[in-house]
């Protein structure tokens, strides 16, 4: 059979990894179905992306940041032009929905715009200084060679949350994209050569955690590293990037909740579960993973979700009319598989759902089914710990102060939310959730470029994608200019 082999871009130029090796991406809808071979990269490759960026470094900040905006314009052009060949890739190598993964592709495309204008609005400060013919003001720098690492579930969003900020902004970047998903990578990133960015500029270099991302985090050239994924990992990256004293964005899991209150519109609420629970096939830091359901409309809720989880179509998400694609690889059925038994054990009820799909058209791919847990409590791991799958879980209670209360009750922080009709009760909950997101009367998934993304608790470290990008893929530098023409001496001779 044959298929495509791609390289790593380095200075502007495709190279293979120096070991040689390659790693294959795979169709998760059919395994038979090879999408390319990607380089299996290791330190040394890593080292010659660093050094390239290093060098674009010196040329790259000096082009004027409304003139990097307008490279940001071009690719949104031609990321437009380009959307429905890119989301057919995306489908075959991630498996998510034709309909999602022209979302994924369109959510760069919004990027692209909404990141083209910070390229006239890197504002600074000016401010009045202590001491007479004196000028203070502050300014935005760029930070030097950034390195990038992306995951497998939104393969160009989120790169493109990460690259086109760090670019406007003046910064060279070294991106990892996920080896399960680096195709649609790719993509992105020939896309910005194409739009205009300079060699060097941009080097991807794909290949293992270990074998790409910890050298890369590790690299004492590489002065901010910006990670999306999941918690373990992201310790382990916050921990190694510590050594060398440079800044971490870390982006990592969620256990998210949507609340149903006794008030709520019950149909909005179910397609909204729906939506959350199993859109990407439940594969997002944002998927709802846990269902609150307040006691009086518990019964009814629970058998109308039941009912409408059984009749989801899965399969390819290349077939227009299925709804529910396959898991990214067998590990991670292998997960959904676990927690599942997890929860039986520990008194959870099946309500529907819960095994693998192998027969049949189902036979070359991994498929799980969509599954909803019942009789679950918020102490059982199943309501605690990250899935990321197909599985949500029931959980009921009496008071809406209780429903805060075990909405809050985990490690994580990432989206929230709430149901209601109730305008006091959703004011309360915007305040008292612990989330870095919170939705009223929409689901947990559905965020916009524009503002802020992130969580608290385990799921981050306090930095945001969207309207938080610039601030961390810049730095701030004081400038005074005094033209008094003799010495003054700030916090002395003021006090005269």
């Amino acid at each position: 059979m044959s298929y495509p082999t791609y390289r790593n871009l380095i200075g502007g130029e495709w190279l293979p990894a120096k070991s040689g090796k390659t790693l294959l991406n795979l169709n998760p809808a059919d395994h038979t179905d090879i999408v390319g071979a990607f380089p299996s990269s290791h330190a040394e490759d890593v080292e010659l992306a660093v050094a390239a960026a290093k060098k674009a470094y010196a040329t790259w900040r000096l082009v004027p940041a409304p003139k990097r905006a307008e490279v940001l314009v071009r690719a949104g052009i031609l990321l437009q032009e380009r959307k429905e060949k890119f989301a057919h890739d995306m489908t075959r190598e991630m498996g998510k929905v034709l309909a999602e993964t022209r979302g994924d592709v369109q959510e760069a495309i919004d990027e692209a715009f909404y990141v083209a204008g910070e390229g006239r609005r890197l504002f600074g400060v000016t401010a009045p200084s202590e001491l007479q013919s004196k000028f203070a003001m502050s300014v935005r720098m760029p930070v030097g060679v950034v390195g990038l690492i992306t995951p497998w579930n939104f393969p160009m969003a989120i790169p493109s949350w990460k690259l086109f900020p760090a670019l406007v902004a003046g910064n060279t970047c070294v991106i990892k994209p996920a080896s399960d998903t680096p195709l649609s990578t790719y993509n992105l990133v020939q896309t910005l050569v194409d739009a205009g960015v300079p060699a060097g500029v941009i080097n991807i270099v794909c290949g293992s955690g270990s074998g790409v991302g910890t050298p890369l985090v590790e690299h004492p050239d590489v002065r901010a590293i910006s990670f999306t994924g999941s918690s373990s990992v992201g310790s382990h990256v916050g921990q190694r990037a510590a050594a060398t004293f440079k800044p971490v964005s870390l982006e990592m899991g969620g256990k998210n909740a949507q609340i149903v209150l006794n008030d709520a519109n019950l149909d909005l609420a179910l397609d909204g579960a729906l939506w959350g629970a199993f859109g990407t096939t439940g594969q997002r830091c944002t998927a709802t993973s846990r269902i609150l359901l307040q006691k009086g409309i518990a019964a009814q809720f629970t058998e109308k979700l039941v009912a409408r989880a059984k009749a989801l179509k899965i399969g390819s998400g290349l077939d227009e009319s299925v709804e529910v694609g396959p898991q990214v690889n067998p590990s991670q059925i292998e997960t959904s598989a676990s927690y599942v038994e997890i929860a039986l054990a520990e008194g959870a009820q099946l309500l529907c759902g819960g095994h693998a799909l192998t027969e049949g058209a189902y036979a070359k791919g991994t498929f799980f089914e969509p599954t909803v847990l019942g009789g679950v409590t918020p102490t059982m791991r199943i309501a605690r710990e990250e899935v990321f799958g197909p599985v949500v879980s029931l959980i009921e209670f009496e008071t809406f102060d209780e429903a805060i209360a075990i909405a809050n009750s985990i490690d994580y922080g990432l989206s929230t939310a709430l149901y209601t009709k109730d305008v006091n009760r959703a004011f309360a909950a915007m305040r008292d959730l612990e989330s870095g997101i919170t939705y009223i009367n929409a689901p947990t998934i559905g965020a916009e470029v524009h503002l802020p993304f992130g969580g608290v608790k385990q799921t981050g470290n306090g930095h945001r994608e969207g309207l938080g990008a610039i601030d961390f893929f810049t730095t701030w530098k004081a400038v005074y200019v005094d033209y008094s023409d003799k010495l003054q001496r700030a916090q002395i001779d003021n006090q005269q």
